[in-house]
């Protein structure tokens, strides 16, 4: 008789086959599988279905998207990449380096690496626009830049992970973890830069940030959705993408003001966003929440700006991460998760499990929570790693980085966060550049991790 479990496994792969093959939307047909999978195979009720449900990235989505929606709408955003230009010397290979140390530093004084994202991947996609960046180079070194200070000794993941390894009665290495995971992540945000154009950008020099003058919308074709295939039910935006030219793209109206000057709508809306980082960041509220808040004053403000900014939401992508993420509730509910991971803790041989723990860790932090896949399988790690056969610190460190190293997942919140944010990119054909790259990912880094801190590393 098939368990409950590999059921629900077997009925994961069989949505994503449906979901490539035919026109169906992907989050509609993940939540008719939570619904099905869940109450005929779980034996769960619509509460427990419904308690999978990612309420709060929901928020965060909706509400990131909708406040930048406004601020491109009164020219902020423009506003915003003209000072950076100008700050930067007019070097456009600088931007995705500076975004990325941006989001290193947030994280690493203490942001939460999705509230992290959520300030710096709306004011990175649009600097990509203008500059015809490739997106997917700005928005995985976004990700990886707020990864790679994720792991500091007064950072939320690092508290976490320190304090988890604590209460294990295991060694700790606060220093080693996060040092891991800022070479780790800087060493493939600089594969990334070189192999996604970012040599382009430094051979192209530099512009004036005088000549960053918006207009109309315009395709760029490298990154546009013919010939690439498409993924069912994500339909939004129009093309865009990459070439190195050094000259600003075109990009949307932003107003009549020239973009040098800031008028009441954009001293307003710049006081919302530091509002946002100094309330996420400072007193720890919901990211999504306040953004929400903000946006909403806005449209109050000035409602004839910000009357399609609702329209402007990245719908699509929203129900698409929701509906995967509801599924994946089902999975924990069900015990899948914790089955997989017993399974592969109770193999008995040392570096195997060590190996098979970093690709649980990353396969399922590509769909969840990363905290809560660590807070689950270092307590499975504990009992081997207390016979002394494996360095704990090395080890602990390995699933770490292996289990958010694989957050720039379409699935995973910070990868959401940069396609719902992508702006004129075509979202369909990003969402799939994200998802091969997050397999890619996914792949490797668990391999490399513990290659590099468990088998090399002794102690």
């Amino acid at each position: 008789m098939v368990s409950p479990e590999l059921i629900s496994v077997l009925a994961l792969i069989a949505a994503f086959v449906v979901a490539t093959t035919l026109s169906v939307n992907m989050g509609m047909l993940m939540l008719t599988m939570a619904f099905l999978v869940g109450m005929t195979a779980g034996g769960l009720s619509e509460e427990e279905i419904f308690a999978g449900f990612p309420g709060d990235l929901f928020v965060v989505l909706v509400g990131v998207t909708y406040l930048f929606a406004i601020a491109r709408a009164n020219g902020t955003t423009d506003w915003l990449v003209h000072r950076a230009v100008r700050l930067l010397g007019g070097r456009i290979a600088l931007i995705p380096w500076v975004m990325f140390g941006i989001g290193a530093l947030l994280t690493a004084i203490g942001a939460v690496s999705p509230a992290a994202c959520a300030i710096v991947a709306p004011i990175a996609m649009s600097m990509a626009v203008r500059y015809r960046i490739n997106p997917l180079l700005m928005g995985v070194m976004v990700v990886h830049g707020t990864q790679a200070g994720s792991f500091s000794p007064i950072s939320i993941y690092g508290t976490i992970v320190n304090g988890v390894v604590t209460r294990g009665g295991l060694p700790t290495g606060p220093i080693v973890l996060f040092l891991g995971a800022l070479v780790v992540n800087t060493v493939i945000a600089a594969i990334v830069f070189v192999t996604f154009g970012g040599l382009r950008l430094v051979g192209a020099g530099s512009v004036s940030a005088k000549s960053a003058v918006p207009a109309a919308a315009s395709a760029q074709p490298a990154l546009s959705a013919a010939g690439t295939g498409r993924v069912p039910g994500l339909s939004a935006g129009s093309a865009g993408e990459s070439g190195a030219s050094a000259e600003p793209a075109e990009s949307a109206s932003t107003g009549d003001e020239p973009i040098e000057t800031l008028n009441r709508d954009r001293w307003l809306t710049l006081i919302g966003l530091v509002g946002l980082v100094v309330s996420t960041l400072g007193f720890g509220l919901d990211v999504g929440l306040v953004a929400v808040t903000i946006a909403v004053v806005l449209s109050m403000i000035s409602p004839k700006i910000a009357r399609n900014a609702p329209s402007e939401v990245a719908w699509p992508t929203v129900l698409l991460i929701c509906g995967v993420l509801t599924y994946v509730g089902v999975l924990r509910e069900m015990g899948t998760i914790d089955y997989a991971g017993e399974a592969v803790a109770g193999i008995g041989i040392p570096l195997v499990v060590a190996l098979l723990l970093c690709y649980v860790g990353a396969l399922v932090s590509a769909f969840a929570s990363s905290v809560g896949i660590m807070g689950a399988l270092i307590p499975l790690a504990v009992p081997f790693l207390l016979q002394g056969e494996i360095g704990a610190v090395g080890m602990i460190t390995a699933l770490a980085v292996a289990s958010t190293v694989v957050d720039v997942s379409p699935f995973s919140t910070n990868g959401a966060i940069v396609l719902a944010n992508s702006g004129d990119f075509d979202k369909d054909v990003l969402f799939r550049k994200l998802l091969i790259y997050g397999v890619v990912v996914v792949t490797a880094a668990p391999l490399l991790t513990w290659l590099v801190f468990v088998v090399l590393t002794p102690g």
